[in-house]
């Protein structure tokens, strides 16, 4: 099967495109049907609140979705109402923008999906601007408004009621997919002729994706109760596959070694590129795990990895040398890490076998998830420039004061609406952002206004016009959240065909659109660099900061089982988690900043290696973690190989103290503690010697630390 036809296969099956179905049918059928017994001007009423409530549908837990839509029905009526007696007044209309466009984007303190619902919110109110109604025809504009907002809620929540796991599986199988193409970036690490900076780079982005499509996954699985209380069934294999899949991104993370090393060493002998073939041949294998999940179909593995892993034992066996003792042991290691991982695939598989029981294993999930407050102190508490979202917010508000000034006395026109809609939709906290999303927009809306007017220009028949509305609508909605240029250029056309259909000619219709687009991302970009900024690298320090807390605890763990003491799996999976979190945050950060001006940027070479050393030192961490925790290794004497742990403490201390002078000094309560432990829970064992392997890591993970130390120095200069 062609790469090409196997990403349409992920696209048809997706969750995109599953939610994008749903808000073309939701916004299409009320106009078309109207539009059949002649009164298509109810249907688009309709189709208006069924399209601003769709905003508020984002994926995750049913009623996450449903308090959601259920804020959005309640505020729908009422900026409706309000928005209908001022917009006689210009000054009033101008005066409800400017507050609303401030308070709904202040929404943010409280989530993504409180913000989408402000951003509905908004949406109906631009889009009534020009809209003039008597009391009357406000009332009934009002209820229609919130009928089409009723009828997308029912059919959302229906949609889950028939398929209650389908959002689930589909947000899995998306997962294991990012996990496959990290594991297929890992496979470049040993390609002859790589470049090793590049596939770091490459590397911390993709672990970006992967660290999204887990929290979505976590989000749509802990909290719900019925999957984490199932015996038996689909909604506990699901729970207790992405268990396993945690684990197996785990194992694919602590498979660090030194590959420059390597590489000098092997590279001639051809070895390496054989475990790079292998290791994309398990990221091709775990990719058609994660398809057939997300599909919802049957799984029989294809690959003989089995066969794959002897042939590859027997090259690296023909290269032993007895006169170089222990000249393949870095090969010998590699083997065992991908038997390991091959193992792990095969206990993925168990996912597929409906008639075995899923094990009982009981994790405290919610543990694993974070909580949102919605108490009114916390709206409060961000009324500062120090908050991001209120800085946001406050550009927001003087973005939209004037692209309503320019909407409705500099060039008011028609459609003068869209300046005003497209600063809203542009404008993003971050600059990059703001700036991606302005080029796809001026680059989509023209593609789009071609294919249009193309399309009005050849077409004529109103059926043939309503199905190519349909594609148009669909093939938008199910990009709009991952391909955003790609969303706009299909966007064009059908707004070009509904305003058709309104009698409205295309080529007028066509200029307004395209010159308004490109007012309205003027002033969202010139909003972004101008009003409250922060860049990027003012922030650096205190995503750094994040990534030494957390590994500063990961190895805490580390350092109280080689004090003697049991390791809890809860809080070594939650220590573990909080490195994930907070190194893809920092990757993410790093990309933004990037993206930036240049003269914004600090010290971009010194950033990311602080970002490649971290990701090696959590690594090492977790490579020696997850041994202990399989019962893989010895432990002597306990305290006997604390001392390199101890020192790789203190250096991460010292890090943290520079970027943040107040941090507490909370390494001496870890090293009492650890004291504790050694004298009080643990026997010493005299039969088990120090591992000179686990010694050697040890050391190299007190080496690191201090490079972090000296990188952090260099990034503060």
């Amino acid at each position: 099967m062609s790469q090409r036809t196997r990403q349409l296969q992920y696209f048809f099956f997706s969750q995109d495109f599953s939610d994008g179905l749903r808000i073309t049918l939701a916004v299409l059928l009320p106009g078309v049907l109207f539009g059949w017994l002649g009164h298509l001007d109810i249907g688009i009423d309709l189709a208006l609140g069924a399209l601003c409530l769709s905003i508020t549908d984002a994926p995750g837990p049913i009623i996450h979705k449903r308090n959601g839509m259920l804020a959005g029905l309640l505020l729908l009526p009422v900026v409706t109402l309000l928005t209908g007696l001022v917009q006689p007044y210009i000054w009033l209309l101008g005066l409800e923008v400017v507050a609303l466009s401030f308070l709904f984007t202040m929404f943010l303190v409280y989530g993504a999906r409180a913000g989408s619902v402000g951003t509905a919110a908004l949406l109906l109110v631009i889009l009534m601007m020009d809209r003039a109604m008597a009391l009357p025809q406000l009332l009934e504009f009002a209820g229609l408004v919130t009928a089409g907002a009723l009828w997308y809620c029912m059919l959302s929540l229906l949609t889950i009621q028939i398929r209650p796991y389908r959002a689930s599986q589909q947000a899995l199988g998306e997962c294991i997919r990012a996990v496959a193409g990290f594991l297929r970036l890992k496979a470049e690490f040993y390609r002859t002729g790589t470049n090793l900076e590049d596939d770091y780079r490459r590397l911390m982005s993709q672990q970006v994706t992967v660290n999204e499509k887990q929290d979505a996954v976590r989000e749509l699985l802990f909290r719900t109760r019925q999957m984490l209380k199932e015996s038996t069934g689909t909604g506990r294999r699901l729970v207790l596959t992405f268990v396993d899949l945690m684990d197996l991104y785990e194992h694919i993370t602590v498979t660090y070694y030194d590959y420059s090393a390597i590489h000098a060493r092997f590279e001639a002998t051809g070895v390496l590129d054989a475990v790079a073939k292998l290791v994309e041949l398990m990221a091709t294998e775990l990719e058609s795990i994660g398809f057939a999940i997300q599909a919802n179909h049957s799984h029989t593995p294809r690959l003989q990895l089995t066969a794959s892993l002897e042939q590859l034992k027997a090259r690296i066996d023909a290269l032993d040398d007895p006169r170089q003792p222990g000249h393949t042991l870095v090969l010998k290691k590699i083997l065992v890490n991908l038997r390991n991982l091959n193992q792990r695939l095969q206990g993925i598989l168990a996912y597929f076998d409906a008639n075995a029981a899923p094990a009982s294993r009981e994790l405290e999930f919610g543990r694993f998830i974070s909580h949102q407050s919605f108490a009114l102190d916390e709206l409060r508490g961000h009324f500062t420039l120090s908050s991001d979202v209120f800085r946001h917010s406050m550009r927001m508000m003087l973005a939209c004061l004037v692209a309503f000034v320019v909407a409705k006395v500099v060039l008011p026109s028609h459609h003068s609406y869209w300046i005003l809609m497209t600063v809203t939709y542009m404008l993003k906290p971050a600059f990059s952002l703001t700036k991606e999303r302005n080029i796809h927009r001026v680059l989509g809306t023209l593609a789009g206004g071609i294919i249009g007017g193309l399309v009005l220009f050849l077409v004529h028949d109103r059926l043939a016009l309503v199905a190519l509305l349909f594609v148009f609508m669909l093939t938008s909605f199910s990009f709009t959240r991952s391909n955003y240029i790609v969303a706009v250029t299909f966007m064009t056309p059908f707004v070009l065909i509904l305003f058709s259909f309104l009698g409205l000619g295309y080529l007028q219709v066509v200029e307004e659109r395209i010159l308004d687009t490109v007012l309205g991302c003027l002033i969202a970009f010139a909003a972004s660099y101008l009003l409250f900024p922060r860049w990027e690298s003012d922030q650096l320090h205190d995503y750094m900061t994040a990534v030494l807390r957390a590994n500063l605890r990961y190895l805490n763990t580390l350092t109280d089982t080689l004090a003697g003491a049991s390791m809890a799996e809860v809080e070594y999976k939650l220590a573990r988690k909080e490195v994930y979190v907070s190194s893809a945050n920092l990757a993410a950060a790093f990309q933004r900043m990037m993206s930036e001006p240049r003269g914004k940027q600090h010290r971009p070479s010194e950033v990311h290696e602080f970002v490649v050393l971290n990701h090696i030192l959590s690594s090492n961490v977790a490579s020696i973690s997850s041994a202990l925790l399989a019962g893989a290794t010895r432990l002597p004497h306990p305290g006997t190989l604390l001392k390199p742990v101890r020192q790789a403490q203190q250096a991460l201390h010292r890090s943290l103290r520079r970027l943040n002078v107040t941090e507490p000094d909370t390494l001496a309560v870890a090293e009492t503690s650890a004291a504790t432990v050694t004298e009080s829970t643990r026997r010493p064992d005299p039969l088990a010697a120090p591992d000179p392997q686990l010694t050697e890591q040890l050391d190299f993970i007190q080496k690191v630390s201090g490079d972090i130390n000296k990188v952090t120095e260099e990034v503060l200069r």
